[in-house]
């Protein structure tokens, strides 16, 4: 009988931040995933979670555990599969340490993943992010954060995990306001600060006040916002925002509408998917391929951009016999040509 619990610290202890280098968001998602999993298996097996055996982790737990996601905690299958995600990088890990159980190994990895809806991708109009951003209260010091945080969101469509670990140092305001992100996967990126946002950044970093915490956006304590903290500002400004636009009581607006908010102004912009998926920091530009799944109208405002509107209008339309033939007589005119007559036919010719 083989512990399991060596091999799950050795996981997360030193595969995923070394081997790696996932961040660590990826990191408490899959501690999420087992500490459900160990959970599961610690009622089923009625032992405890850390005197668990590698041998009980079999694919017919796992696919008991899934089940039991779905049925009884209410999750999603796109929920489900990131936890099946999670048991499948550790089964990959344990293959080279554990080759006697290759093959119960091989079984857990052939759990499919479950095929998810693929909706339209919410965003919001130019009318409903306007609205949402000038919600705060620029002269209370709660509002020139909260304006500065919500424009930041949109303006550069900055993951929540990302707005919330943006520093002092990533951000340059002069000669050209522009922000620098360490996003997913290690990737970085510069993106320019628009004008007026760059305006309500430094309204905001002129009061915030020094603090221990290097993060920009902070709560009045001093210490740096959390991914709900985030959240929960969102939600409260749409709630405020959606009296001067009602259009917003009927989205459910979170940071990472915003995020979609800015890819679609970005493809307005320029109708390019690539230019899009630089701006966001996406791997592959399959990923970024969600976005023409939008909204038709916003796709043909998209596509605007790229048909030539220096064309002539007009359509075609047959010409009128009878002004065909003047012209011809008028160019025959100016070149002294004779059009020629057609002869009627003699009575001795038809003989």
């Amino acid at each position: 009988m083989t512990p399991l619990a060596p091999h799950l610290e050795a996981f997360f202890a030193s595969q995923l931040p070394r081997e790696r280098g996932a961040s660590v968001h990826t990191s408490a998602s899959y501690a999420d995933a087992f500490r459900l999993l160990l959970s599961f298996a610690s009622a089923q097996l009625k032992c405890r979670p850390s005197k668990l055996m590698l041998e009980a982790l079999d694919a017919r737990l796992v696919v008991a555990f899934l089940n039991q996601l779905e049925e009884k905690r209410g999750n999603s299958a796109a929920t489900r599969n990131a936890r099946l995600a999670a048991i499948r990088s550790f089964m990959r890990f344990l293959e080279a340490r554990v080759p006697e159980r290759a093959d119960q190994i091989r079984r857990v990895l052939t759990v499919p993943f479950k095929k998810t809806d693929e909706p339209l991708v919410p965003f919001l109009t130019s009318k409903e992010w306007t609205a949402l951003v000038g919600a705060p209260d620029p002269r209370t010091w709660l509002g020139a954060r909260d304006r500065a945080l919500l424009y930041l969101a949109v303006t550069c469509g900055l993951r929540v995990s990302e707005l919330a670990d943006v520093c002092l140092d990533d951000i340059t305001l002069r000669p050209h306001a522009q922000l620098a992100i360490q996003g997913k996967g290690r990737r970085h990126r510069e993106l320019p600060i628009w004008k007026d946002v760059a305006i309500a950044l430094r309204r905001w970093l002129a009061i915030r006040g020094q603090h221990e915490a290097t993060e920009v956006f902070v709560t009045t304590h001093g210490e740096a916002l959390t991914r709900a903290a985030i959240e929960d500002i969102v939600r409260r400004h749409t709630k405020r925002a959606s009296e001067s636009c009602p259009s917003l009581r009927e989205k459910k607006v979170s940071p990472h509408v915003l995020r979609h908010t800015c890819a679609m102004i970005i493809l307005q912009a320029t109708g390019d998917l690539r230019k899009v998926a630089l701006w966001l920091g996406h791997a592959h530009l399959e990923t970024t391929e969600v976005y023409t799944r939008a909204s038709p109208v916003e796709l043909l405002v998209a596509l605007e951009h790229k048909l030539p509107m220096q064309l002539r209008p007009g359509r075609f339309r047959v010409p009128d016999h009878l002004m065909a033939f003047l012209k011809e007589q008028s160019l025959c005119e100016a070149q002294h040509v004779t059009v020629p007559r057609k002869q009627p036919r003699s009575r001795l010719s038809r003989a």
